[in-house]
């Protein structure tokens, strides 16, 4: 399989360095069976013959801004993007008499740092999240916008 071209027809809105850079942490996840930078950086060098620290600096620059990037044709991608095509990917995965959509709506805090609001679709026993907003961590005010 290859795994590029599965997240390139899912993920076709993203540049084509995004979508490599997708689908290797997306890869290196199932691989690693976890989600962790070094686990995660260490598995890819394995697999692929390349050193684990220039893996884990393409993964890091994948949650960064595009100023905190090196190069000059670093771009943002704006998350909310890839929220329908999320959806549609995991509504592809569901059998044809399927009827039922279960969401889990969820507020974690991190730290006292910051407050992930998220919405994931139930599937086979995992919460995939699809949708997402991350605010500062006692902010007053209303999570009525995000």
């Amino acid at each position: 399989m290859d795994w590029r071209a599965l997240v390139e027809e899912h993920m076709g809105h993203l540049s084509g360095p995004q979508i490599t850079v997708l689908a290797l942490w997306s890869y290196g996840i199932v691989l690693a069976r976890t989600c962790g930078l070094s686990s995660v950086a260490m598995t890819l060098a394995g697999c692929f013959g390349g050193q684990e620290s220039n893996f884990r600096q393409r993964l890091r620059e994948w949650c960064w801004d595009r100023n905190d990037k090196q190069g000059k044709k670093r771009v943002d991608w704006e998350v909310s993007r890839s929220f329908a095509p999320l959806l549609k990917w995991i509504l592809a995965l569901w059998t044809p008499d399927e009827r039922k959509l279960v969401l889990a709506i969820d507020a974690t805090s991190l730290k006292k740092l910051f407050v992930v609001l998220s919405i994931s679709v139930v599937y086979r026993g995992c919460a995939i999240p699809i949708a997402w907003a991350i605010l500062p961590e006692g902010q007053k005010g209303s999570w009525k916008e995000p």
